[in-house]
């Protein structure tokens, strides 16, 4: 589900922009007002993720799935890794 879209939105939507779409389709989708439950949650969702900026920075830019390295502190330690595969593969050996 691509949230800018549920919400009619660019990419580059202004907080504004996200909070005007939000409020003129959930008053158009709220279930009080006969509008589809469903739609109403995918549009209450998007606005959570979209106004919130931490959220919407991690929805604009989602960490790769998999592998996760952290350079940060004390490097990477290539010896551990090929220790895990046997001496046969260890490129010092």
């Amino acid at each position: 589900m691509d949230h800018y879209k549920t919400l009619g939105v660019g990419r580059d939507a202004s907080p504004d922009d996200i909070k005007k779409a939000y409020r003129k389709l959930a008053s158009i989708h709220h279930p009080d007002k006969g509008g589809d439950t469903a739609m109403f949650q995918n549009i209450q969702t998007a606005y959570e993720v979209l106004s919130d900026p931490q959220k919407k920075q991690q929805y604009d830019n989602p960490q790769p799935q998999g592998f996760h390295f952290e350079f940060g502190q004390g490097g990477f330690d290539f010896d551990n890794i090929f220790s895990m595969f046997g001496q046969r593969f260890h490129p010092h050996a």
